[in-house]
């Protein structure tokens, strides 16, 4: 028979997979505290147990009690890491890590990297923070500073993608003083820089953020390969962005662009830095609307045939927004409903956000003030306890744009919703409104 903590993973792995919770197993011959307390390890099955379980799952008894049948995790590494592109091998790799018992801590801290990298790229960011957790406590425990820093990074990226700020915070000061005292090499040390630079330009600290953008073009962008380079030039393009000024910015995205012109060094960094640019692009004050749909078509003609569906739904959120730029509310009403309506949401939280914002102000444009103002307020205060200082203020200015254009508008009367009894218009929730300014919002044609 299998020990504990092995019996409890498998036990509830063959519950999970049957799409089974622990009431619909236990039936009227055990408890579900029982239950719990065996697939966490806290308890040792005894014979007749295993036959009931065995019965209540469908299963042989050999199927929670055998041998486990891919070999040593080990063996299941080496079959991961050989095969050949686009073989898909999460599962199998899954089930020797629950199947683990843990004799060989690196090769543990592999796999769950591996899987953990699986998991980021499905958009699975949940899944992932559980991974990353573990890789942490094993990094700790093999007193490997350069593999505490990758989980620490990686764990940054994840939270922050989650929203939580103050975590990725942390996480990302922690990898960059690690990465600082035990000397590592400059991909480690620029990636942990890369990470603390978003955060604090998300916290909306310029001057932090800008000092540790010149730090990074003087000692590591010049020691950089073209990939990360590539990366650097992109975060640092975002942070002059936000500063306000967009031709650095442009000069950053471009000199980024360059760097990989094509996708036959790295497909997946092509792909990426692409949608990051032209992300970087439409939030700019006015919109490169024509840059922006230059590098999106060039990163649809991929994603569209190769895409994950979280990648897909950032290119769909992002065609939204340039649609929107560009006048065609119609389509950007679409494509947004589209992608916020989708039941398994994977975008990050900054994306979400923005997108809920352009839904919100399509609905002004529309007509449905109330709705739109109610649901911008919302975000704007989420946004605000989440401390993405730049997101929040990106929200009111939002509204106060969409409000002064549905007042307002060039040439037009204003929507049937925002006039008075008198037919005079109206303040919404009494509050003055201001159009223009920050992220690319015009007056009578929506920015994203």
């Amino acid at each position: 028979m299998l020990d504990q903590p092995q019996f409890g993973r498998r036990l509830k792995r063959l519950r999970t997979a049957r799409g089974l919770s622990q009431a619909d197993v236990v039936g009227d011959g055990m408890s579900t505290g029982h239950l719990s307390r065996l697939e966490s390890g806290g308890r040792r099955p005894t014979e007749r147990t295993v036959a009931y379980l065995a019965r209540r799952l469908g299963v042989d008894a050999s199927a929670l009690t055998g041998p486990q049948d891919d070999g040593s995790l080990s063996g299941v590494l080496a079959a991961v890491v050989s095969a050949p592109p686009g073989t898909d091998s999460t599962a199998a790799l899954d089930r020797a890590v629950e199947d683990d018992p843990g004799d060989d801590p690196a090769a543990r801290w592999q796999a769950l990297w591996l899987l953990s990298q699986a998991a980021g790229r499905d958009g699975d960011h949940r899944s992932e923070r559980t991974r990353l957790l573990e890789l942490l406590a094993l990094s700790r425990s093999l007193d490997a500073p350069d593999l505490h820093t990758r989980s620490l990074v990686r764990y940054a990226r994840c939270t922050r993608a989650i929203g939580d700020l103050d975590t990725a915070e942390s996480a990302a000061t922690e990898a960059l003083s690690l990465a600082r005292t035990a000397h590592l090499c400059v991909p480690d040390t620029l990636a942990a820089l890369l990470e603390l630079i978003s955060t604090e330009t998300e916290r909306g600290r310029w001057e932090a953020a800008s000092q540790h953008v010149d730090e990074l073009d003087r000692d590591l962008l010049p020691r950089a390969s073209a990939v990360q380079a590539a990366e650097a030039l992109w975060t640092a393009a975002v942070v002059s962005s936000r500063k306000g000024d967009d031709a650095a910015a442009m000069a950053r995205l471009d000199q980024a662009l360059s760097l990989l012109k094509d996708g036959r060094e790295d497909l997946t960094a092509w792909v990426r830095l692409r949608t990051a640019a032209a992300a970087a692009a439409l939030q700019m004050s006015p919109p490169r609307v024509a840059a922006a749909e230059e590098w999106l078509t060039a990163a649809a003609s991929v994603l569209d045939l190769t895409g994950t569906p979280a990648q897909l739904q950032e290119l769909h959120a992002l065609q939204a927004h340039l649609a929107f730029a560009q006048g065609r509310l119609e389509d950007a009403a679409l494509l947004s409903r589209t992608v916020l309506s989708e039941e398994d949401l994977r975008l990050p939280y900054r994306d979400r956000v923005r997108l809920s914002v352009l839904d919100g102000r399509l609905a002004i444009h529309a007509g449905r003030v109330e709705e739109g103002v109610a649901a911008l307020q919302r975000l704007a205060r989420q946004a605000t306890q989440s401390g993405y200082v730049g997101l929040a203020a990106h929200v009111w200015q939002a509204l106060a744009t969409a409000l002064a254009a549905c007042i307002h508008p060039s040439g037009a009367s204003p929507c049937r919703t925002c006039r008075g009894r008198s037919g005079e218009p109206r303040s919404v929730n009494g509050r003055g409104t201001r159009a223009g300014g920050a992220d690319g919002l015009a007056e009578s044609r929506g920015k994203p």
